[in-house]
């Protein structure tokens, strides 16, 4: 079974998490690793990537904490999976030279699957999802009474 890794999807939601918030409001590794439910430790070894990837920015001091960089509305989902995983792609041979390249019959197969699957990355963008988010959260929180 194909599955993108723990570490590709908790990027996702901390990207995600810090692109509801105002963006003058910084969020803590503590206060993401709580709200996601994630591993402090962990968030901060997926926050040094998006980092080093431009995605987020750090802020120092007593006060200091994480944002999001750049806009939720310019970074997509590729953007982070190449952060935290590299190149995305679904099998080697299609980034890599195979030596069966000439007479494998499958290559077009998943060379197909795998620009499929770019795509949707590059066309999901952090405020597509934001968006989602907020509705969904907003949906939580309403109340019925009879």
């Amino acid at each position: 079974m194909l599955r993108l890794s723990t570490k590709a999807r908790y990027a996702t939601r901390i990207i995600v998490y810090l692109a509801q918030k105002d963006p003058r409001e910084l969020a803590s590794r503590q206060e993401i690793a709580k709200a996601e439910e994630i591993s402090p430790d962990y968030v901060e070894q997926i926050l040094i990537k998006l980092k080093a990837a431009g995605l987020v920015t750090s802020h120092r001091g007593a006060k200091g904490g994480f944002s999001i960089a750049g806009g939720a509305e310019k970074s997509t989902v590729a953007d982070i999976l190449q952060a935290v995983e590299g190149p995305i792609s679904l099998v080697p041979c299609t980034d890599e030279k195979c030596t069966r390249v000439s007479i494998c019959v499958t290559r077009m197969v998943w060379e197909r699957a795998n620009e499929a699957l770019k795509d949707v990355f590059i066309q999901t963008t952090i405020e597509d999802i934001a968006k989602q988010a907020k509705a969904l959260n907003a949906s939580k929180s309403l109340t019925f009474e009879i």
